[in-house]
């Protein structure tokens, strides 16, 4: 960006797209995980981890650390970058597979027999989940697969998807951070959730747990969740209960945040200043049905561009947080894709009114492909490729949709992953 004024011609779709960068780069581990690091201890130092981010903020760690260090960290598929001293395993996300089990287990064992001279830095970002998929005793990875798959499908908010995954886990629910002692635990988190709750991020393994199996057991009847009998059986015996706070285990254990989603929104309404046009927060921790909140913020966005309320145009509507998805269709959906072709049919070709919406981490869904961009045009080019709009959102098939009209945003892994980017640029 180079300050221009919006009147000088700036294009709607590079500002978006530019905010979007910064945003993203706003996250880097190699920005913010460095002063964050801690002295080295009398003992050993051992680096663990989990989620998408989780492999790069190693690397950083490593180039950073003074002394010795030994490591395990688990990471999506193609999201591995070189380690020297930290062993990096990548596993399938977002349903878990056996390599995921594999180095859950390894972590568990990895931790085992530390003293409290020693200390355990773990780094933990958004996916961390489905990287840690250890069942509890009892249950089996395809256990977790079909819950994972029925969760995603269901429409549960973030929270409630990693309640019931925290009750059911071998490591998750404060698990790690108990094996890991009397050792000293750092935990370094990279916030994809809502309200930045530590216990929520990869369902918090080494986070004290204040809800309960019954809490879990809500969680699927309000969603109409259908589980076999032995796995209801281990939430209804209590003997998936996490580690609750007060447990001595986890005394003068530390979280830090090191990145947030309002970071990364106040960085891109950064890029938005320079370029000479107000941006302003709605929300970091956004949530809902995708496709419902495309409409609400359609509404918020009308008022502003007939009547300069709230806000006066031009100006830019930045939101963030994680929406869900009940899928009901057979497409190529993404929450973020999902609420962006919502929001172009609520808005149905308001003049001056452009969007973009991504993921932060660069894959919506299951798609190697970060989000979209719509703009006034977009459901009449969609027309003329014999695209109907309502059928695509109807098929939860947003990706097919912005693929045809080629307004996908591809951006590849970018290593870290503070949720949801979701900018609306209207003109006036």
């Amino acid at each position: 960006m180079t300050g221009q004024p919006l009147t000088q011609g700036l294009e709607p779709r590079a500002l978006l797209r530019a905010m979007f960068d910064a945003a993203v780069a706003a996250a880097q581990p190699a920005l913010c995980l460095p002063p964050h690091l801690p002295p080295p201890p009398r003992g050993r130092t051992l680096v663990i981890g989990a989620g998408k981010a989780s492999a790069e903020m190693a690397r950083v760690l490593e180039r950073h650390w003074q002394g010795e260090l030994t490591g395990l960290v688990v990471t999506r598929y193609g999201y591995a970058v070189p380690c020297e001293r930290i062993e990096i395993v990548e596993a399938a996300h977002p349903v878990p597979d056996e390599a995921g089990l594999a180095a859950a287990q390894r972590m568990l064992d990895f931790v085992a027999d530390l003293t409290a001279d020693d200390l355990v830095i773990c780094l933990i970002s958004g996916g961390g989940s489905a990287l840690l998929p250890l069942p509890a005793e009892g249950l089996t990875l395809a256990d977790k697969q079909r819950l994972n798959s029925a969760l995603l499908a269901s429409g549960a908010t973030i929270s409630e998807m990693n309640c019931v995954r925290r009750h059911l886990s071998g490591i998750k629910g404060g698990r790690l951070a108990a094996a890991c002692h009397p050792a000293r635990v750092l935990t370094l988190l990279i916030s994809d959730v809502p309200g930045d709750d530590p216990v929520d991020i990869a369902s918090g393994p080494t986070c004290a747990d204040a809800t309960t199996c019954e809490d879990a057991l809500a969680v699927l009847r309000r969603h109409g969740i259908d589980v076999p009998a032995h796995v209801r059986a281990v939430l209804e015996s209590g003997r998936g209960e996490s580690v609750k706070p007060g447990d001595p285990r986890l005394a003068g254990n530390e979280i830090r945040f090191i990145a947030t989603p309002q970071m990364a929104l106040e960085a891109a309404a950064a890029v938005a200043a320079e370029a000479g046009v107000p941006a302003h927060i709605l929300g970091d921790g956004i949530e809902g049905e995708a496709r419902e909140v495309g409409i609400v913020l359609a509404g918020i966005t009308r008022q502003v561009a007939s009547r300069g309320q709230p806000f006066a145009p031009p100006c830019i509507l930045l939101s963030g947080g994680e929406t869900t998805v009940t899928v009901r269709g057979t497409g190529r959906g993404g929450r973020n894709v999902e609420f962006l072709l919502s929001l172009a049919l609520a808005l149905n070709g308001l003049e001056g009114v452009h969007a973009m919406s991504c993921d932060t981490d660069g894959v919506d869904g299951q798609e190697e492909i970060a989000g979209a961009y719509a703009g006034p045009a977009t459901l009449e080019r969609a027309r003329r490729l014999g695209i109907r709009p309502r059928d695509s959102l109807a098929n939860n098939d947003g990706h097919g949709f912005f693929g045809a009209l080629d307004d996908a945003v591809v951006c590849g892994p970018t290593l870290t992953n503070v949720n949801d980017f979701r900018a609306i640029f209207v003109e006036g």
